[in-house]
């Protein structure tokens, strides 16, 4: 449900709000399928409403700030990209193929992902699906296993994920990344806690704790900056930068009239496996 979700945020973007946009995901709408006319419906129906406008920017501003870190790693030479959790990700699918792509994700949602890619025509220059269950699995196992370069920097991005997590699966992801080539980058999102959210911040998570539990999907971790900094430095990374939505894009795209509006309440973070 938290993948076709945040495809419809990103697909409604598009359509239901004002220029210049946040982030151009061309091809969210078509991964959506069948789904695509009453979830991004649902979207243009309730334009205005706050938490499906939040939803909007937290993942087009979450996509733009990781995707534009990936392009200047690809130019100063990083070729591996991860996505892990990758729901309907859908830059493999966008790119030119100047990056591998590896898409990780469990069995069962990534299964349902290739059919819903099979369905469509799309096609993905440079792609490898690799279905793991971090829970009974090792990621990194499974990323060899597939004919990933642990020789290699690669880019790792970690987007809509860790809040359902543990403090200590958090934990464990990050050891296993930074066991990778010194250079190794991560993009990651993580949920600040109660304190530190501003008003709009606070309504969202809100609503959003009841709406996920209703789903099964509870929220499991919320961390500051400097929990996420310790947790970093306690397994090799340096932080080389930490944001909010309102600074992880340029300052003139919140000139807007539309309903879209950054929010305190998630943290981006940038980290490299010190070399």
């Amino acid at each position: 449900m938290t993948a076709l979700l945040a495809a419809a945020a990103r697909a409604a973007h598009l359509i239901v709000d004002q220029a210049p946009s946040l982030f151009a995901d061309t091809t969210a709408y078509t991964l959506l399928g069948e789904h695509a006319e009453v979830l991004v419906g649902h979207h243009q129906a309730n334009s205005g409403d706050s938490l499906l406008a939040g939803g909007r920017v937290s993942v087009t501003t979450r996509n733009r700030y990781t995707e534009e870190h990936l392009a200047a790693a690809v130019r100063d030479g990083v070729g591996q990209y991860v996505i892990l959790g990758a729901g309907l990700d859908s830059y493999a699918y966008r790119t030119d193929g100047s990056v591998k792509v590896f898409e990780v994700d469990h069995p069962a949602t990534q299964q349902w992902k290739r059919d819903q890619v099979a369905g469509t025509g799309l096609t993905a220059p440079d792609v490898t699906y690799v279905p793991v269950d971090l829970e009974t699995e090792p990621l990194a196992g499974a990323l060899l296993d597939h004919g990933f370069d642990p020789a290699c920097p690669a880019l790792f991005s970690w987007l809509g994920v860790t809040m359902y997590l543990t403090r200590e699966a958090i934990a464990q992801t990050l050891t296993t990344i930074a066991m990778f080539a010194p250079g190794t980058e991560i993009v990651f999102d993580t949920m600040l806690p109660a304190g530190q959210r501003d008003e709009t911040g606070q309504f969202h998570i809100d609503r959003l704790t009841s709406s996920s539990a209703e789903q099964g999907e509870a929220l499991l971790s919320f961390l500051s900056a400097g929990d996420v900094a310790g947790l970093l430095a306690e397994r090799g990374y340096d932080t080389i930068e930490q944001v909010g939505q309102r600074e992880s894009v340029d300052a003139t795209l919140w000139d807007r009239s539309d309903a879209l509006r950054p929010a305190v309440l998630f943290l981006l973070t940038h980290a490299r496996v010190r070399r």
